[in-house]
């Protein structure tokens, strides 16, 4: 499964509204800026979640959009099903001989466990503790 700019750009919206959540409105204008994003693409993107009752729009001059509920109630799993459809790693699972089969259902379940667990403020609050994998170079 992989996800396309849809399930991240997506995320990307919902983080901010998180970091923002009970400030009021934010308009994508200023997420699309921050993030060097389309704003256009963004507004594309942000219609699937408001009609799934995710987002809220605020009409004016001060408007924007805010989470229709608290970031702790929010899933990534939420917005990536929106965006992106049913999380499976192949389609046709059902199809498949019973040992590979299996071993997609672990990979699906697994997928969605991750995402079911990791709420809105999960992410809004990330910060790095420097444990990343990475490998430091010097010449």
């Amino acid at each position: 499964m992989k996800i396309s700019t849809k399930g991240r750009y997506g995320l990307t919206i919902m983080i901010e509204l998180a970091k923002k959540y009970g400030e009021g409105p934010t308009p994508l204008r200023s997420i699309a800026k921050t993030h060097d994003l389309s704003e256009h693409y963004l507004e594309q993107l942000v219609a699937p979640l408001r009609n799934a009752g995710l987002v809220k729009s605020i009409r004016g001059a001060y408007g924007g959009y805010v989470l229709a509920r608290d970031p702790s109630k929010i899933t990534a799993g939420d917005i990536i099903r929106v965006l992106e459809g049913p999380i499976s790693p192949v389609e046709g699972i059902e199809d498949e001989d019973p040992p590979k089969r299996e071993l997609w259902m672990r990979i699906r379940d697994a997928v969605k466990d991750v995402l079911e667990s990791t709420t809105l403020e999960d992410l809004a609050n990330y910060t790095d503790r420097g444990e990343s994998d990475a490998y430091m170079f010097y010449i």
